[in-house]
């Protein structure tokens, strides 16, 4: 029996209602992007390194570790030339002398005593000196006038930074004085103990005994007057000094460059500011026995050390601190700019879109 015209079209295949693609086509359909949170963590992390502030935080850090084991030996004597009050004479000796001193009664730890709890305070200090400073710069000045900074906007900007590290750091600062001397043979603390605490027992004794959380910042108000002006000076007369030493045509100048604008940015500064740096240390062992003095605020201890020791007892340790300076602020600024230089050229070359 013939189909029937229904049945006839039942058995006919239906037309397609696709078109076939040439074989070298891919039929993959492209999926989206991926969220930000499964972005390659490797690229993401080179996006975050790079960033400008994030790049100078790290790379201070870095430069504050590498400029304070440097010099180490003459911070240390430094200290203890500052600590020394009039009718002590442990330590009236030379540089030379006394660094022979401190070599003859405690050999190489001598010379680095102080120094691990220096750069772990100097690590964070310094990162964040840098880190803010770059950051007051990008967004107080730089965004509103456009055009590089004038020399008072940098001497701001440095001084801003100093108090903003200062504020973070000071506690490992007077505990990193403490530990200076304590091994050191002044007669007036008598007789050294057998076993010296370390950063965090001296800290937690300090907070026992020395009245709280507030024996941990004693001394912070000369620290500030001081730091704030000499953070200010140190960045303004590097940055115009660093100016002035790149050759026309040049975009940085060279490492040998970058090293003498480093060392008379910091003896411009240092000299500038270094009467605060005494009281400063004057103040951070002001209640510790033995010393021959106990000030009662900050006019105080200027009216004393002047009546007593002379304008120039506000100068005490200078000369091993200007020997320190060239080397430490030379290596703090190179090491500061290549280390960031290094950090901002991770940045990716081509970011990821984020949708």
């Amino acid at each position: 029996m013939a189909a029937t015209q229904p049945d006839l079209l039942k058995a006919q295949p239906s037309p397609k209602t696709t078109t076939e693609l040439p074989a070298n086509v891919s039929t993959t359909t492209t999926s989206p992007p991926p969220p930000p949170e499964k972005l390659d963590a490797g690229v993401r992390f080179r996006s975050i390194i790079s960033q400008p502030t994030i790049a100078a935080f790290c790379a201070g850090g870095v430069a504050g570790a590498v400029s304070r084991t440097v010099v180490s030996p003459l911070e240390r004597l430094k200290i203890l030339f500052q600590v020394q009050s009039v009718g002590r004479d442990a330590y009236k000796l030379s540089v030379g002398k006394a660094l022979a001193k401190m070599w003859r009664e405690e050999g190489w730890r001598g010379f680095m005593r102080g120094n691990g709890t220096n750069c772990i305070r100097i690590v964070p200090y310094s990162a964040v000196q840098f880190g803010s400073y770059n950051f007051y710069k990008r967004n107080f000045f730089e965004r509103h006038s456009g055009d590089s900074l004038t020399p008072l906007a940098r001497l701001t900007c440095g001084g801003m930074a100093g108090i903003t590290s200062v504020t973070f750091t000071y506690p490992l600062d007077i505990v990193r004085t403490r530990l200076s001397i304590q091994s050191a043979s002044f007669a007036e603390l008598g007789a050294k103990p057998q076993k010296l605490p370390g950063m965090w027992q001296t800290m937690t004794l300090m907070y026992k005994t020395e009245g709280g959380f507030r024996a941990l910042y004693r001394g912070i108000v000369p620290t500030v007057a001081g730091v704030a002006p000499y953070v200010g000076l140190n960045f303004m007369t590097y940055e115009y000094v660093r100016q002035y030493l790149t050759l026309e045509g040049e975009q940085n100048p060279s490492a040998v460059r970058k090293l003498a604008a480093g060392a008379i940015s910091g003896a411009v500064a240092q000299t500038c500011t270094y009467p605060f740096d005494v009281l400063r240390r004057r103040f951070q062992i002001n209640t510790m026995s033995g010393m021959g003095y106990q000030y009662k605020s900050l006019p105080d201890a200027i009216r004393v050390i002047i009546a007593q020791e002379g304008v120039k007892g506000l100068y005490k340790g200078i000369v091993p601190n200007l020997l320190k300076v060239a080397p430490s602020m030379a290596s703090s600024w190179l090491s500061f700019e290549v280390c960031r230089d290094f950090f901002v050229s991770l940045k990716p070359e081509e970011e990821p879109l984020l949708q």
